[in-house]
Parts: C-alpha cells; structure tokens; sequence
C-alpha cells in the first residue's frame, strides 16, 4: 500500500476530484482527514471511506479555521505527513472587467488564500515528517481560459506558488508539487458548463479538447495523485503534472 498509516489533511474532499482523491487514499492505506465549508458533506464521506478517517466543517479562507482543523488532526492522530490543497471553486465564467470586487476576492481567498493557511499553520508538523504538500491546479491556468479570468488567474498563480514554495521548503525535506487537469467531470465542471452561451454543446467540446477522445472523470486525477504523494515521488518536487489527455500539447478543435 502506497500511502500506509500516512495522515492526509485534504480540502475539499467531499465532492469532485477531492473526495476520489480521498476514496484512492484510503484504499491506499492513509488515514484522511477531509474539510470544506460543509461540516456534514465532510463527515458523510469521512464516513464513506471505513473507520480510522475524520471529516468536518473549516472555511479554508479563515485563517483561524484552518488553524484549529489542523491542531485538531495533530491531536487525533499526532503527526501530518500530507496537505492537499484541493479546495477551489470556479465562478464567475465572466471577462475580467465584468467581474467584480466580490467575486474576485471570493475566488481568490478559496483558491490561493487557502494555501497560505495550511501551509503557515501545517509546515512544521511535515518538517517533523519528512511530507509533502499537493495543490490541485487546472490546465487554464497554463494556457488560459475565455470568459474565466479570475479562475485562470488563480489557477496560474498556483502553478508558480507551487514551485516557490518547492524551493523554499526543499531544504526541510518538505516536497511541493501540482496536479494539473484539463477538463474533469465534477459538479463544479458541471455547473461551469451550465454557465456557457450554448451549454449543450459544452459535453462534444470537453470530449473534444482532449487529444485522447473524452472527458474523464475524477479517478484518473486521483491516481496520478496518489503518485504524486507517494514515496514513489519522493525525488519530485516543483512539478506541475499535466494529467490531461495531451490537451496541453494542443486541443484537438
């Protein structure tokens, strides 16, 4: 088992890409700690995954939040051996001078504030560990999106704040890396796809962007995950993995 007796603090999980992330880290022997916003959807797929695991309520944006989920999985299992920054929402589908001041700090605070929280409060315990850090990032942010710049723009922040943080935290035996999908089907890609001009057209196109012929689910981002992770890695730092079906070598239309 890749993952054995290793503890995952993963935001997130509940829903999408998290929660296979957490269903392929359990089956892989970790014990997983999943947070969001929604305290029950969080607890439902702790539960979900069998005995040993945790799930509860913390807004990643709130500093204090992530604090005390944090303290709270040291005291339950005394030692951290992952974060995965998962957590992302992906609203407003609009042209950067369309958005607003709300919106763009909104997605900001999830996406990249987010980071700052769990890394301030949860390095010292991966030092102690020898872990790592995984931030889920998206294929837009390497080569951009229309009518999705707040998105895009926190997207590609990630990708160069993944590779900051991989030279800073080298030195303590910390490993920072990336997964970067294209399109994934997930209730957030959903609800982006309802958000188009022509939304039934969205399902051909996400087929079609990927040089390998479909649009996955998530179980494909969480094996390559589940790599990334894994001791298997353990000479990988800085990396943005393109889990994409070759889109970023160029979209099919």
């Amino acid at each position: 088992m890749l993952l054995h007796n290793k503890v995952i603090f993963l935001t997130g999980g509940s829903v999408g890409i998290g929660r296979e992330c957490a269903q392929a880290y359990a089956k892989e022997g970790a014990k997983v700690v999943i947070v969001g916003r929604d305290g029950a959807a969080a607890a439902t797929a702790a539960s979900a995954l069998g005995e040993g695991h945790l799930g509860f309520s913390c807004d990643v944006s709130r500093d204090a939040d992530v604090k005390a989920a944090i303290d709270r999985t040291l005291a339950v299992y005394g030692r951290l051996d992952v974060i995965h920054n998962n957590a992302g929402i992906a609203s407003p589908s609009k042209p950067l001078h369309e958005t607003s001041d709300e919106e763009w700090n909104a997605v900001f605070d999830i996406n990249i504030r987010s980071v700052l929280h769990t890394t301030r409060h949860g390095l010292a315990a991966l030092k102690e560990s020898k872990g790592n850090i995984l931030n889920t990032s998206s294929l837009v942010g390497v080569i951009g999106q229309s009518i999705h710049a707040a998105y895009t723009a926190t997207k590609g922040a990630m990708n160069t704040l993944t590779k900051s943080m991989a030279l800073d935290y080298a030195p303590l035996g910390v490993r920072v890396n990336a997964v970067c999908p294209a399109g994934t089907w997930t209730p957030m890609l959903r609800k982006w796809a309802s958000e188009q001009p022509d939304p039934a057209s969205i399902n051909r196109y996400l087929d079609e962007i990927h040089p390998l012929g479909y649009c996955p689910e998530g179980d494909v981002i969480a094996d390559a995950c589940v790599f990334l992770i894994s001791e298997k890695a353990r000479f990988v730092t800085g990396h943005i993995m393109h889990v994409s079906g070759g889109a970023e070598i160029g979209y099919r239309r």
